[in-house]
């Protein structure tokens, strides 16, 4: 953009003013780009990089499956020339004069502004150059580059990234603390759970020569003229396979070696010199099968220390914390009264409006305030951040244009598609049983090594489903919760691998 026209588009500002340069931001432009053409919509992020869908494929009536692909803002300007991407941060939003104030001192006015600056790690330390939170792809990067040096690292948290990490980690011992009797707890009953465990103690698979998802990264030279500004700033969350293309390998010659300690959170952290006066006793890397009361004291000497809620501590090259994350509002807050959830969200009404007028929020940064379908919930998800982007877009336009909008269908049923441990896991409505109380049953088929299906069902009716592995249910499955059929009389047949039940609801 030529500097003279970008002056007067600082002083002019736009229509529609997004801000984010992840999945629900730039879903959001794009969509905004495609109903008005001849309007200009800024983009502000604060990444030089932002994240697009591709290979975009609707499984199901809810159910999406897409790639993420890191592009430069260029390809998205010349994909939507009517995109105008702005690179920096945003230092503060000023809602009574409908103006954002970027951390470069320019000032963007607006009439409709949708905030999707996502969230940020939820460090279990700030400030230890030890400890590091894994969210963006520099983070990912970072984290790479000390993995190489590792003998033994510890992870804490039980959600997405961590059990991403547990399993492709190669060459490096990984003590994996948990607060939950059983992990991928966000994820999983213990069942399923147990049903995955295995996979942590085989060997890998060799990974598929080709990678489904290109990559977009920048130049070295322009990386590190670029790393000293960007390290105070947010990059957009990480992409699922956000690990491909990454070489997970610490320093030893080992494949998988990894120790659950469960039932236990993070007590103290030391350095090498704070550990080594207070007189602890550090343990071993736990054997196999080894008898709790044996584990040997550690005679090697480490970078840092964890002290765990259960008495144990362990040594080791870094700690990562992956304990989830909390929305990024920091920057809009200060001299704007936004109603906020409990999660610390902005919260939004069932238009992705925010309480201050023209203002809407997508994605990780806000807090849905809706009275929820019964088998819908909110997570911080890639598919949630999509779908809510282009929702918030279609919200905005229709209040433009003047037009009622309906609820899109997709917020009908929480639908959700991914891997963990290479098998492929698709969870459906109420999948945990999720604000149901006590007043429901579980139904299991579980076949070793291959598949784990369990449906949650009340009243004889389905309200939500695990499925690991190449089930084929997902479909039939989705459609029971949607149509709320009683199944009673279906019993146990309903999960018969001999019965087809596909022909049953056909």
């Amino acid at each position: 953009m030529a500097a003279d026209s970008r002056s007067l588009l600082a002083a002019t500002g736009s229509r529609f003013v997004v801000v984010g340069g992840g999945i629900a931001g730039v879903t959001c432009a794009e969509r905004l780009a495609t109903e008005f053409p001849s309007d200009d919509i800024l983009l502000i992020t604060a990444s030089p990089v932002i994240k697009a869908v591709i290979n975009f494929r609707q499984v199901s009536r809810v159910l999406e499956e897409f790639d993420v692909e890191e592009q430069a803002s260029s390809v998205l300007e010349r994909r939507y020339p009517n995109i105008k991407v702005i690179q920096s941060g945003v230092k503060q939003l000023k809602s009574d004069e409908r103006k954002i104030i970027t951390e470069d001192g320019k000032e963007y006015a607006y009439e409709k502004l949708c905030l999707s600056a996502g969230a940020k790690p939820k460090l279990i330390t700030e400030g230890n150059p030890f400890v590091l939170g894994i969210r963006d792809t520099d983070s990912a990067v970072e984290f790479q580059k000390h993995l190489a040096k590792a003998k033994r690292i510890i992870i804490v948290g039980n959600g997405g990234i961590a059990l991403e990490l547990v399993y492709e980690i190669e060459g490096c011992e990984v003590i994996w603390a948990i607060k939950d009797k059983a992990i991928g707890n966000t994820f999983f009953d213990a069942g399923a759970a147990e049903f995955l465990i295995p996979k942590l103690r085989a060997e890998k698979p060799e990974p598929p020569i080709t990678c489904k998802r290109t990559k977009y990264t920048m130049a070295e030279s322009e990386k590190e003229e670029k790393a000293g500004a960007s390290l105070r700033k947010l990059g957009s969350a990480l992409g699922p396979d956000w690990h491909e293309g990454l070489h997970l390998k610490g320093a030893k010659e080992l494949s998988h070696k990894v120790h659950i300690e469960s039932l236990c959170e993070i007590k103290k952290i030391y350095l090498q010199a704070e550990f080594q006066r207070s007189q602890k006793v550090s343990l071993t890397f736990p054997k196999a099968q080894q008898d709790e009361g044996k584990a040997e004291p550690d005679q090697e000497v480490w970078p840092v220390y964890a002290e765990l809620t259960n008495g144990k501590v362990y040594g080791c090259d870094f700690i990562v914390s992956a304990t989830g994350v909390v929305p990024n509002v920091r920057p809009f807050l200060e001299g704007n009264n936004f109603a906020l959830g409990q999660d610390g969200g902005l919260k939004v009404d069932k238009e992705m409006g925010t309480s201050l007028p023209d203002i809407y929020a997508a994605g990780d940064i806000c807090t849905t305030s809706w009275e929820p379908s019964p088998v819908w919930q909110q997570m911080r998800l890639w598919t949630q951040a999509r779908q809510m982007g282009w929702y918030a877009a279609k919200c905005m336009a229709a209040n433009v244009l003047g037009e009622p909008t309906e609820m899109d269908f997709s917020f009908e049923l929480f639908a959700h598609v991914t891997r963990f441990f290479n098998y492929k896991v698709v969870l459906l409505g109420k999948y945990n049983g999720q604000g149901l109380g006590l007043d429901h049953e579980l139904m299991l088929r579980c076949t070793k090594g291959q598949e784990y299906v369990k449906v949650v069902m009340q009243n004889g009716r389905m309200m939500g489903a695990v499925l690991i592995g190449e089930t084929d249910l997902e479909e039939t499955f989705e459609n029971l919760i949607l149509n709320q059929m009683d199944l009673s009389r279906y019993g146990e047949d309903l999960l018969d691998p001999n019965i087809d039940i596909e022909d049953y609801f056909d």
